[in-house]
């Protein structure tokens, strides 16, 4: 065999080499297309229902599922020392309200009183029926909330 000599210790077979190589690239061939055949699974049974959804628009609870509900709220830290508030019917979040509603950015309410005002008119609204309850930033001012 011819060998190549690198050190007294070390011999190097350049045809071995190859056919390592060789062995190598088809397993590596084999390996990518089998994880690739495990991730498209055109056939999966939720593949009709994962694609109505992706074309489907986000749609609110009708308001009427909500006139004899106990809506409340709480309010919670957000980020910057500020407040946020989330909105519960019958103990379970319907809304999580991170940010001041209308408001570019994800900064909360300065105080607490002022994310309270506004969780407050956000349950009123729910309850007359509006859904889903919008707040204005001029509906904000006359609430006389710090944002």
């Amino acid at each position: 065999m011819d060998y190549l000599y690198c050190s007294k210790f070390f011999r190097f077979n350049p045809f071995k080499m190859k056919n390592l190589n060789i062995r190598l690239s088809i397993f590596f061939i084999i390996v990518l297309a089998t994880v690739q055949a495990q991730v498209y699974k055109p056939d999966h049974p939720q593949a009709p229902q994962m694609q109505e959804q992706k074309n489907s628009e986000v749609k609110f609870p009708e308001a009427a599922a909500f006139a004899k509900a106990n809506i409340t709220y709480k309010i919670t830290n957000a980020a910057a020392n500020t407040f946020c508030y989330d909105i519960f019917s019958d103990g379970k979040l319907l809304i999580h309200q991170p940010s001041v509603p209308g408001i570019a950015g994800n900064k909360g309410f300065k105080d607490k009183a002022s994310a309270e005002k506004v969780a407050d008119l956000v349950v009123k609204k729910i309850k007359k029926g509006e859904m889903p309850p919008t707040v204005t930033i001029e509906e904000m001012k006359k609430l006389n909330a710090a944002y």
